[in-house]
């Protein structure tokens, strides 16, 4: 009887302990210290990894609980949440607050950008004087004025020798002596004289011009009317010698570039730009030019000139033209070019708020209550880190700028987990939001009038099948809009 009532007692201890622990576990895995209940725990960088215990995440980093509260409960138990897109995600305010999540209101106002672009320096075409050898000859003498140099108008360059310049010299000197003794007499028989000789005296001036002699020369001669064995070549105008292409002794020929010179106090600077800013600009609009070793700016104002396209760089081409104080701008310098556009009103959002995989670009917009949808949007054009939204968002949404990475990857893996396509649709039927994919997959689609129509059950198509202009599933206005999430990166209607 003795040992009978050990072995009960013993029993029952057992009993006892394995009551208590049963009960401490239930309690210490359902609680937390605040008296909250713990659904499961997860990983800080993995929400996808989930555990029943608490402990080591795979990462390293100790897991985190998460709570049946509002901030805990799953997405499918949150009001509204069937009629949120795929890949919406819900987060906490706590965790909002640990990831750093900020947002702003997207609004459509006026653009202005500031375009800033390399541009080259060119002489202006208007303002270079090519000379050429107007004859064969040889040169006799030339002077040293070399490339880069500086020279004045109507001096001289250089001279040379060609064998008609003597009995062409010697005519118009000649007629000159003749009108000279001409005009001494004042009988009325010799007016008709004079008129023959001022003829002769041009032909024989043209005669020179077309060996190449300056007006310069041609006025020395006949004002000392002596003669000369020698051309000269003189500066058509003050500039630059961009190139010279003669020396002393050296033969020429007829229609030979010999000296190219640019007035360089006033040029052009031409500009490469890749996108419709090209045609942003007006003509005369001011725009300021930089050079960084010069550490000092010009001002240009944008031509006239319809900008060229270039089909080596495929670019377009802009000409500005621009004062050249003290010729301190030279040909084929490179310059910077800076002018400010004002464009037609356009939804721009920061540049962090786009996520671009290659193949769609997403923003996340915020519906409240701690959720996240992702929504796929078109860009434009970019600018001081911000670019134009063509389509995907409206005026007065709210979006996320900043900490969208980690919401991206939480929307990717609930995506992945639940195999969603990531493209919604409303069912007309009762107004839920869809997963196309899903619904393709099991047969819940129906087609009337070229349009496909999506369901979330079998009943749902089964009611619209009967009654297709008569479906009453409406979902919130905010919901209207359908947000596509495939690959393709286009909205689908």
């Amino acid at each position: 009887m003795r040992k009978s009532a050990k072995i009960v007692i013993i029993l029952l201890l057992v009993a006892c302990s394995f009551l208590a622990g049963y009960w401490f576990s239930q309690g210490s895995s359902g609680k937390s210290a605040g008296g909250r209940r713990i659904l499961y725990y997860v990983d800080p960088m993995n929400p996808g990894h989930r555990s029943d215990k608490p402990g080591l995440a795979p990462c390293g980093m100790q897991l985190e609980p998460v709570y049946a509260d509002a901030g805990g409960t799953p997405m499918t138990a949150q009001p509204g949440a069937a009629t949120m897109p795929p890949g919406t995600v819900h987060i906490s305010t706590e965790r909002e607050q640990l990831v750093g999540v900020k947002s702003e209101i997207v609004e459509k106002t006026p653009w202005s950008r500031t375009v800033r672009i390399p541009g080259k320096v060119v002489a202006d075409e208007n303002r270079v004087f090519r000379i050429t050898a107007a004859t064969d000859g040889w040169v006799t003498r030339v002077l040293p004025n070399t490339t880069d140099s500086l020279v004045r108008k109507n001096q001289l360059l250089a001279t040379y020798y060609t064998t008609e310049l003597f009995t062409a010299m010697k005519a118009y000197v000649y007629a000159l002596n003749s009108l000279a003794r001409l005009q001494q007499v004042s009988a009325n028989d010799t007016k008709e004289q004079i008129g023959l000789n001022l003829d002769n005296l041009e032909n024989y001036k043209n005669a020179l011009r077309n060996m190449g002699m300056s007006e310069h020369q041609l006025d020395e001669i006949q004002r000392t009317r002596k003669g000369t064995n020698s051309i000269e070549i003189r500066a058509p105008g003050s500039g630059v010698i961009l190139s010279r292409d003669l020396s002393a002794g050296q033969r020429i020929e007829k229609g030979a570039e010999l000296y190219r010179i640019a007035d360089l106090s006033r040029i052009w600077i031409m500009a490469d730009i890749f996108d419709d800013a090209a045609f942003l600009g007006k003509p005369g609009m001011q725009v300021r030019i930089s050079s960084p070793h010069l550490k000092r700016s010009f001002h240009a104002r944008l031509t006239n000139i319809p900008p060229k396209f270039d089909a080596v760089t495929r670019t377009l081409k802009l000409r500005m033209e621009a004062d050249n104080p003290g010729y301190l701008l030279r040909p084929d310098m490179f310059v910077d070019v800076e002018f400010s556009v004002r464009t037609a009103p356009a939804i721009t959002v920061p540049v962090d708020a786009v996520l671009d995989s290659g193949l769609k670009k997403t923003v996340f917009v915020v519906r409240g209550n701690g959720f996240f949808e992702p929504r796929s949007v078109e860009t434009g054009r970019y600018a001081d880190e911000r670019v134009e939204i063509v389509s995907g968002l409206n005026p007065g949404e709210r979006i996320v700028v900043s900490g969208n990475f980690l919401i991206d990857s939480e929307s990717r893996m609930k995506s992945a987990s639940s195999g969603r396509s990531g493209t919604g649709s409303i069912d007309p039927a009762c107004g839920m939001m869809v997963d196309e994919g899903t619904a393709k997959a099991a047969g819940l689609i129906s087609e009337q009038m070229g349009k496909k129509y999506f369901f979330c059950s079998v009943e749902c198509k089964q009611k619209f099948d009967k009654s297709p202009g008569g479906h009453k599933g409406k979902p919130p206005k905010m919901e209207m809009n359908r947000t596509a999430m495939g690959d393709d990166g286009h909205h689908h209607d």
